[in-house]
């Protein structure tokens, strides 16, 4: 991985942690520069608070994943003298060529003995399950359905809007009971229904939005309690208590791990991803940031996402995402159960800039035409355990305006309106942006965006979030 600002960003546990390590750089904190004659290996001191500098290194013994040491006592990492002095080497500061130092030298020995003991062991398994835990966590986890069952059955039968007499906390109460159930999907849910509440309560103007969403979530509920319980019922009957292949396990409140997800096959091996999009959505029901990313592998032309859920309130302790720019090389990529454009995570990957070939045969992955795209939103947004939208890259005719209304014509005439989904929030308003790009689209582009039902006028519309032209991907998000 070459070192660039934005690589030293992504290291970065946060944006203040690079800022600062920015800041050390340029007033000249660090001194005594030295490196390895193979430069592998970066470090210097850097002036902190006390009268001992610190001691920092930069170990790229591997460059796709290089490793940052200092002897502050920070919880960050890297800290930001590690990140200062990648900003050092970045800006060109001259290091003399030195012998390694000797701690250092142990620490590789150490880490390359754990990384040779790694590579000949046989590839990790799943633990097998406690069969009595997991039966008995099966069982509470039924127990769970039939209270959130009666709740859904009930509001569906008086209606949604019997809503605005509701007591939120009724909500919430069975929000943490399914909780201690292991129903965590569930649980959201009924998070989200009582938001509905409150909404209507106190925000008289949202009311509609509300019912919306509420009976949005109460279908989907309705159809997963049924469709879990016949699962959970099998499971038990047939004594398998290890994860499957199927979007309800995580649903019901599964955390799927790496080595289960290549148990059932669930990865393919080196693809070239390029990320169209990135953006951060503000989750109120779980109270947690979640940092998506869109990726189009360049082999097949499949949309996928990488989720990175940040829980507000332990934002500084996980590691923020950001967008890329550059190819990923990725040996093994994993893939969530489910349809459409599916959750992925990787473990390693290399970067490197896009070449003009890659970059300019992105627009022909797109789907052959918009009637295609719409017939396949349309079959993801059938299943009740699916987003109601489906990421989708369209080529481009024309991009003009009818009337008040932004539009998208596809080479072959067909049209589509072009609008902001309001569940993602004012801070997602992009299709106006169209309207600022300084130059016109190009033959031969596509448009990257979110296929979605607008329940205002009934009809299925296209959110733009990307602009891709055979030079450049133009995002409208961040």
């Amino acid at each position: 991985m070459p070192l660039t600002e934005q690589s030293i960003l992504l290291l970065a546990p946060n944006p203040a942690a690079a800022e600062n390590g920015r800041k050390l750089s340029k007033k000249g904190s660090f001194s005594r520069h030295a490196r390895t004659a193979d430069e592998t290996l970066y470090w210097a001191e850097c002036a902190g608070s006390g009268r001992t500098p610190y001691r920092v290194s930069a170990d790229f013994s591997d460059p796709n994943a290089p490793v940052c040491r200092c002897s502050c006592p920070s919880r960050q990492f890297p800290c930001k003298h590690a990140l200062g002095l990648l900003f050092e080497l970045l800006g060109g500061k001259p290091f003399q060529t030195e012998e390694i130092p000797q701690d250092i030298a142990d620490k590789r020995a150490k880490q390359a003995a754990k990384a040779a003991k790694k590579e000949a062991s046989a590839p990790a398994k799943p633990k097998k399950p406690n069969a009595a835990a997991q039966k008995k966590r099966l069982d509470k986890q039924l127990a769970g359905l039939d209270m959130a069952e009666k709740m859904v059955d009930d509001l569906l039968a008086a209606g949604v809007g019997t809503l605005a007499g509701s007591s939120a906390q009724t909500y919430e109460k069975l929000a943490k009971d399914l909780g201690s159930s292991y129903l965590t999907g569930l649980q959201t849910a009924f998070s989200r229904i009582a938001l509905a509440v409150r909404t209507v309560q106190k925000s008289p103007e949202r009311a509609q939005s509300a019912y919306s969403e509420a009976l949005r979530v109460l279908i989907a509920l309705h159809s997963t309690i049924k469709k879990s319980r016949v699962f959970l019922q099998r499971k038990l009957e047939e004594g398998q208590f290890s994860a499957e292949d199927t979007v309800l396990f995580e649903a019901l409140g599964g955390v799927w791990k790496l080595e289960d997800l290549r148990a059932i096959g669930a990865f393919r091996e080196n693809t070239r991803l390029v990320q169209l999009s990135f953006d951060v959505r503000y989750d109120e029901a779980k109270k947690e940031f979640a940092e998506r990313g869109w990726w189009m592998d360049l082999a097949s032309g499949q949309i996928d996402q990488t989720l990175n859920l940040r829980p507000a309130r332990a934002l500084k302790y996980v590691k923020g995402d950001d967008s890329r720019f550059d190819l990923l090389e990725i040996p093994a990529l994993y893939t969530y159960p489910g349809e459409g454009n599916r959750r992925i995570r990787w473990d390693a990957c290399a970067s490197r800039p896009l070449t003009a070939e890659e970059q300019a045969a992105i627009p022909a992955l797109a789907q052959p035409d918009l009637a295609s795209a719409v017939k396949l939103a349309k079959g993801l947004m059938k299943n009740t355990l699916l987003p109601k939208f489906a990421a989708v890259l369209v080529p481009i005719g024309a991009v003009g305006t009818v009337g008040e209304s932004f539009v998208l014509e596809d080479p072959k005439g067909g049209r589509i309106v072009l609008r902001d989904r309001l569940e993602d929030g004012l801070d997602h308003a992009s299709t106006g942006r169209l309207a600022m790009l300084p130059e016109a689209i190009p033959a031969g582009s596509a448009l990257f965006g979110l296929l979605f039902y607008d329940e205002a006028d009934k009809t299925i519309c296209l959110h733009p979030y990307s602009v891709v032209t055979r030079e450049r991907i133009i995002r409208l998000q961040y």
